[in-house]
């Protein structure tokens, strides 16, 4: 069959294995993972547009009744559709059952309304952000682009072919996306921002049958999955993720444990990641780790209180967000760097190229009970980074220490990276530094 002249490919039947784990195998994360049993009683609560209740992700087959503390109900909602543009700018005669070559990046609605084969779309954006087309397409850079332009110009009679696309292992990966948020965070830059990342582009994920897959009015096709990318793939891996390390620790406050992500998170390089730290913060989660992290950098309310007194909020609007009687009456922390958080972040100003200061931070053992950590600090060259003390002995579990972190010197770049490993010969507990030239 497949030497016939009128046949065009043949391809054998394969069975074909399930995808949707496929980014929990790259973080480090399989199927065959630790479970604990107190993972039953976790509650994950997920706070986004598109959620499609009735999607067989979140069917409770084989799962009990919700933990005794739920007080929520649950509810479906009617979804609406959006329009977009440039609908209805081709001619259908021109253009229907031919692939059309495009400017500018769209969802290539109008040649999708015009009854068109397919579409080329050229542009300058960022490749990393695969659009749901509704008919086929693919999208080209606009050196590409131009060389299918002259191709079209050099003939009466030019033909195209959009193959079914190929997948490749990215060697360089994990990259931060283009339209992943940067740091550093505008309201408190010392506060470093991102904590963490996690896979967020091209993700294979639940979609709801009453939308289009492409977004587009008058695409037809219903699916129950569609690739997807953005912040609401990668806030359901760290999600995740956290509520399986609250599984193996029910106690665990939510500082604790994004601490203990950030602490075991996989380095990442700068030079596939020009903006380093603020493209990455402590770099990609790694759940396995993340549930035997050694120390922790504990927050609770008191201290986020005393966080955004110091920041100038008045006991009126601290109270619009705790919701109870508290008060900026309290000790105040001095500045963001006061708060006890598993990163350090210095800002200088751009006319002072000489660095200064300090951070306070307290960490919680909950390695092994008798340990002996000593730090080690990696630094650039023309910045001293002390940390007192050197060395922490722990004589039990949840047992508390305090120790000084001191940053001096100069800086020749606008960011520099450096960072703070504490060490038992068990477990090691980095933390990412960055002095950086604030605006």
């Amino acid at each position: 069959m497949a030497s016939h002249d009128r046949v065009v490919a043949v391809f054998p039947n394969k069975k074909k294995q399930l995808h949707t784990t496929r980014s929990w195998d790259f973080i480090g994360f399989p199927l065959q993972a630790n479970r604990a049993a107190a993972e039953s009683d976790i509650i994950i609560g997920v706070l986004d547009s598109g959620i499609w209740p009735e999607s067989d992700s979140f069917k409770d087959k084989g799962f009990g009744p919700p933990p005794s503390k739920w007080k929520g109900t649950c509810k479906t909602n009617n979804f609406t559709c959006n329009k977009f543009c440039f609908s209805g700018s081709l001619d259908q005669k021109l253009v229907k059952g031919k692939i059309v070559l495009c400017e500018s990046r769209s969802k290539a609605s109008g040649p999708f309304d015009a009854g068109a084969a397919g579409a080329l779309i050229q542009g300058q954006g960022f490749r990393d952000l695969p659009p749901s087309l509704p008919l086929p397409g693919s999208y080209l850079d606009l050196q590409d682009g131009a060389s299918v332009f002259d191709y079209i110009n050099s003939t009466r009679t030019p033909t195209a072919t959009i193959f079914k696309s190929d997948e490749i292992i990215d060697t360089i990966a994990p990259v931060v996306a283009s339209f992943s948020s940067r740091g550093p965070n505008i309201v408190t830059p010392e506060v470093l921002k991102p904590d963490l990342v996690a896979p967020g582009a091209a993700i294979l994920a639940s979609w709801s049958p009453a939308s289009p897959p492409s977004d587009v009015e008058g695409d037809n096709r219903t699916l129950n999955f569609n690739i997807i990318s953005g912040t609401s793939m990668s806030c359901p891996h760290v999600s995740g993720a956290a509520a399986y390390v609250k599984s193996f620790h029910p106690t665990w406050s939510p500082a604790a444990i994004r601490s203990a992500l950030m602490t075991t998170a996989k380095q990442l390089s700068p030079k596939t990641n020009p903006h380093a730290e603020f493209a990455y913060g402590a770099g990609q989660i790694d759940p396995s780790k993340a549930v035997y992290p050694g120390l922790v950098y504990d927050a609770d309310e008191i201290d986020y209180v005393r966080f955004l007194c110091g920041q100038g909020y008045s006991s009126r609007t601290l109270q619009l967000i705790t919701g109870d009687n508290s008060s900026c009456s309290e000790t105040k922390y001095g500045s963001a760097r006061d708060l006890n958080y598993a990163s350090f972040a210095l800002s200088v100003p751009r006319s002072n190229s000489s660095v200064s200061g300090s951070f306070n931070r307290t960490v919680t053992n909950v390695g092994s009970a008798t340990s002996t950590y000593t730090a080690t600090v990696t630094a650039p060259q023309g910045l001293k980074i002390e940390v007192n003390p050197r060395v922490l002995s722990f004589t039990a579990l949840d047992q508390k220490k305090t120790f000084v972190l001191t940053i001096e010197g100069t800086i020749e770049e606008p960011t520099v990276s450096a960072s703070l490993v504490w060490d038992d010969g068990k477990f090691q507990v980095r933390s990412s530094i960055v002095v950086f030239n604030s605006a």
